[in-house]
């Protein structure tokens, strides 16, 4: 029986950003999966930093998988040149088979979808659906609000600190893997007690 593939699933923008400095990280993210043995598994998308990551996942001579829903097969402009593409009915089964061909998740930069995204996998991490880490590629601080939130809800009693902390924040792709490679899944309780704990 042969071992199923190390793939990561990326979640970000299907548009580029203003400064080419969120490409060239999508750029440097794809060149460092593949130089540690791991496939891609994205939207399906050829624009923006979903088509950045992917072209050098590709270039460098690794796997990519694309998962798009049929309704956003133009709209997102689907790659045709993956190693495979999945062409789903819904976006609830994209997210569904994206997560089944994944060992953990990774955020870059991106708009509505990437931050629903994101939250729905460290949803399912607080409550044990799955023990795969998810990684914060925060460029430039570009998470850094989504964090002070969570920061909040810390101290109003509304996230418990140790659900904040699921999510793994770096600063370089290289980082960030090394923290992922190093991931134990937590066990915590989902439920605070009266005293907010």
């Amino acid at each position: 029986m042969s071992t199923p593939p190390r793939r990561l699933c990326v979640f970000c923008g299907s548009n580029p950003g203003k400064r080419p400095v969120y490409v060239e990280t999508a750029q440097a993210l794809g060149r460092e999966l593949v130089a540690r043995g791991y496939g891609l598994v994205f939207g399906g998308g050829r624009v923006g930093l979903m088509g950045a990551v992917a072209d050098a996942v590709l270039e460098a001579g690794g796997e990519v998988l694309g998962v798009i829903p049929e309704g956003l097969k133009r709209r997102e402009v689907a790659h045709e040149g993956l190693t495979e593409l999945l062409v789903v009915d819904s976006m609830h089964t994209r997210k569904h088979l994206m997560a089944e061909h994944s060992q953990g998740f990774i955020a870059l930069p991106g708009g509505l979808g990437t931050f629903e995204e994101m939250f729905e996998v460290v949803t399912w991490a607080q409550l044990g659906i799955h023990g795969k880490p998810c990684g914060l590629l925060d460029v430039d601080g570009y998470f850094e609000p989504v964090l002070a939130q969570l920061d909040r809800g810390v101290e109003e009693g509304f996230v418990r600190a140790a659900h904040r902390d699921l999510w793994l924040r770096e600063t370089t792709p290289a980082a960030l893997l090394d923290r992922m490679e190093a991931h134990v899944p937590a066990k915590v309780q989902k439920w605070m007690d009266e005293a907010g704990t």
